[in-house]
């Protein structure tokens, strides 16, 4: 049975991030990929220069429309934008309650451009949190859900991970790659059962674009077709480590690029 996958997301101008890197990862990995976009950007990739909101009661309509229509194997969500589309989000989610849900912390560009509100980061913990079956966080993600300082080691990383399976969350993916000097980028899988790590080289290439937006997607398009989070992640991070390898083949602007989706074939 092909999966069929949701992004609530932003929409990235350059094609590298938000919705267009969701749904080319959902493509690439065999889920039928669907969508409800929260914000329009327009951004390449030397930075984001201007964000428009999508109005809250919109946002839940286009939840709606596909809900109440199609079977909705695995959800995720990314740039949410305000508080106002973070309560939409979490009343379609207790409403419908997907079997899957994926929420990928998004807060800040890569270039530094602010991608949530500052005071919805409280409605973000509060509503969706608890209702996350995986979150994916950068470093500085879970330090803002937290209130606290960036962790700085992996023991700082895992303590982290704990605190934010206190405010609800079924799983924690806390992504390494804010870690300095190492040689590779570790990722903790840590739910109340398991502590795993997940290690890769850090790739020669700057075309970093769209990563954790197409990680969180591999995770939402997977996880229908693996017996677990662990198969899931394990997979996600092999297949992410091709799209970066990849990335320098596409010469795409003349910036930070996005990785290549569809290595595979192209």
């Amino acid at each position: 049975m092909i999966p069929h996958v949701l992004t609530i997301a932003g929409s990235d101008s350059s094609g590298g991030a938000g919705i267009q890197a969701d749904l080319k990862t959902f493509s690439a990995l065999g889920a039928y990929g669907m969508s409800a976009i929260t914000a329009l950007t327009a951004q390449n990739t030397q930075g984001v220069q201007a964000v428009s909101a999508v109005a809250a009661d919109f946002v839940r309509a286009q939840c709606e429309s596909v809900f109440s229509d199609i079977r909705v194997d695995a959800l995720k969500c990314g740039m949410l934008a305000n508080a106002g589309i973070i309560h939409a989000v979490a009343d379609v989610l207790e409403a419908w309650q997907p079997a899957y849900f994926v929420l990928d912390t998004v807060m800040i560009a890569k270039g530094g451009h602010a991608l949530l509100a500052a005071e919805a980061v409280g409605a973000l913990r509060e509503r969706l949190l608890p209702l996350a079956s995986i979150i994916t966080p950068n470093l500085p993600e879970a330090a803002a859900l937290l209130g606290e300082a960036m962790a700085s080691s992996e023991d700082e990383m895992l303590h982290q991970a704990d605190r934010l399976l206190q405010l609800g969350a079924q799983a924690v993916l806390m992504k390494g790659g804010h870690l300095a000097d190492t040689a590779e980028s570790p990722d903790w899988l840590v739910t109340p059962h398991v502590r795993l790590r997940f290690a890769a080289p850090r790739m020669a290439t700057r075309h970093t674009h769209g990563t954790g937006c197409t990680l969180s997607a591999a995770l939402c398009a997977l996880r229908p077709q693996r017996d677990s989070w662990q198969q899931a992640v394990g997979d996600a991070k092999v297949w992410l480590g091709h799209a970066l390898a990849g990335a320098d083949r596409l010469q795409l602007g003349q910036g930070i690029g996005p990785v290549h989706h569809f290595h595979d074939w192209w």
